[in-house]
């Protein structure tokens, strides 16, 4: 027979392997679920940044065509403007 000391020896050495085991699966599952959340984040903010990029893209192109449509002041009636504030 064996020795009942060995055997709980060995029962002891087997859980301990088991729970090293289930503790190592458990950890590698929490990097995948970090690994995931962290891509699931960078595709949210590239988005963001990408509507950003095109909205700020948008209006600079509103502004330039606005300031380009805009009529542009005459030197003469500066001119003008300044002489009745001096006749005065």
């Amino acid at each position: 027979m064996a020795d009942p000391t060995a055997d709980e020896k060995r029962a002891a050495r087997l859980e301990a392997e088991r729970l090293k085991a289930q503790e190592g699966q458990k950890a590698m599952q929490e990097y995948r679920d970090e690994q995931a959340a962290t891509a699931a984040k960078t595709v949210r903010l590239r988005a963001l940044r990408l509507a950003k990029e095109a909205e700020d893209a948008k209006a600079k192109a509103a502004a330039k065509l606005l300031k380009a449509s805009a009529p542009k002041k005459k030197a003469t009636v500066a001119k003008k403007a300044g002489s009745s504030a001096g006749s005065k």
